[in-house]
């Protein structure tokens, strides 16, 4: 009997603990509710820090488990040129923010408002000379969401970052529109030159359209690395659409790009060993004036719907083109590796796959220009030139694909044209094309 009696006892002791437990996680739901219906109101000078979204960004794009239902998986190219293994975080790619403790900023008129400190920021209103600029620690991570903003300036960036570890501008569902309409100001020694400019690394991100007009400058300037990894880009700019020092690398996204000089360009006068253009995948409608891709040492391309019309299409010290569709017309080259980087070795243009459609203009003009080597081990590349196909200084070297010029599949690669210009055509009829 007593055995009997504690065997009651016991199940009701665990009945009461479980129920415990259950009114525990009710408080706490309703306490976050509460904390995210206020967030509206409270200061920009957050002293929060957004550990849930942080604690995802320094694991490897490929673990799983922690990321979110729209954040997407990431599989590096292990042959590429470059290595892209943790190019990604999990942050990077996630596309919705957690906005459950952010603080919100309305945009006002002839006002800058700044972030000191780690957090996720609501940008919201319309307003004309108006910048948020960021100063936080080295080690901060900020995230500045575009809700539907529509900010004009006269000479000074919308999105000023002077100091973070990174900065995330992710632009919610909608439409936001950001335009600088003159001159860019300097501040002190620092040129700022864009739209959005960054002296520290930068992300965009989101599910949204991001409209930006830069009249005399760039619409995106990082002096470190510049990543896109989502949304909608509708872009007019007197310079660069995206200029990054080190680096731009692109997982996805859309881009409507009309561009005074580039709309990719990577270049660090001070270090010749960086300076890249890495492309996963997205959809790119470029018009530029000089390239569409330009990178000081090595683009690489592993997929996405391209299309271009520049005065010359890709160019770098090396190409590689892996994947994805590409559409070129050039007024000038095509693609054109050349000796941009003392430092990385013999100018080449790559082609291990895709499709690759170049049509290139009259005069002393080449749809493939390699400074050194041309390599075509897979892929397609569809040519149409009435001067010179294929032109190379070093060796050529095809083990697999499909190359046609003119309509006409051959089976090698052309020798190169004998002479340049006018007489270009001659030698273009010697070697550049099929007999």
């Amino acid at each position: 009997m007593l055995k009997k009696s504690m065997t009651i006892i016991m199940a009701a002791l665990m009945i009461a603990a479980f129920a415990g437990c259950s009114s525990g996680n009710g408080d706490s739901s309703s306490q976050s509710v509460s904390s995210s219906a206020q967030s509206s109101a409270v200061s920009v000078e957050s002293t929060d820090s957004a550990e849930s979204a942080e604690s995802t960004d320094t694991a490897s794009s490929t673990d799983e488990g922690t990321a979110s239902s729209d954040t997407a998986e990431f599989s590096p190219n292990a042959n590429g040129k470059l290595d892209t293994t943790d190019l990604f975080s999990k942050r990077d790619l996630k596309q919705t923010p957690d906005t459950s403790d952010a603080k919100t900023i309305q945009a006002s008129d002839n006002n800058t408002e700044t972030i000191t400190e780690e957090g996720t920021y609501i940008l919201t209103g319309t307003a004309s000379n108006f910048t948020v600029r960021v100063e936080a620690d080295n080690q901060a991570k900020v995230q500045i969401v575009l809700q539907n903003v529509n900010i004009t300036n006269v000479s000074n960036p919308v999105i000023y970052v002077v100091s973070a570890d990174k900065c995330f501008v992710t632009t919610a569902e909608g439409e936001s529109t950001l335009s600088v309409t003159g001159q860019f100001t300097a501040d002190g020694t620092t040129n700022t030159d864009a739209v959005i400019f960054s002296k520290d690394d930068i992300v965009l991100n989101g599910t949204g359209t991001l409209n930006i007009t830069s009249t005399n400058g760039n619409a995106v300037s990082g002096k470190d690395d510049i990543k896109v990894t989502g949304g909608t880009y509708n872009i007019t700019c007197g310079a660069h659409a995206f200029e990054g020092k080190d680096s731009v690398s692109v997982y996805d996204g859309t881009f409507n790009i009309k561009a005074g000089k580039d709309g990719f360009h990577s270049e660090n006068s001070d270090d010749d060993t960086k300076g890249q253009v890495y492309i996963y995948g997205g959809k790119f409608t470029i018009e530029a004036e000089s390239d569409g891709f330009h990178a000081i040492t090595v683009v690489q391309i592993d997929g996405g719907e391209i299309e271009i019309t520049a005065r010359e299409g890709i160019e770098g010290t090396y190409i590689q083109i892996n994947g994805g569709n590409i559409t070129i017309n050039a007024s000038d080259d095509g693609i054109n590796a050349s000796q941009k980087s003392k430092n990385f070795g013999t100018p080449t243009a790559e082609f291990t796959g895709g499709t690759t459609k170049i049509t290139v203009g009259q005069g002393d003009t080449d749809a493939v220009d390699a400074n050194g080597d041309v390599i075509v081990s897979g892929g397609t590349i569809d040519i149409t030139s009435t001067v010179s196909s294929i032109d190379y200084d070093g060796n050529a070297t095809y083990t697999g694909g499909t190359i046609i010029i003119n309509g006409s599949q051959v089976d090698s690669i052309p020798e190169p044209a004998m002479m340049g210009g006018p007489g270009g055509e001659m030698g273009g009829r010697m070697g550049g094309f099929p007999g």
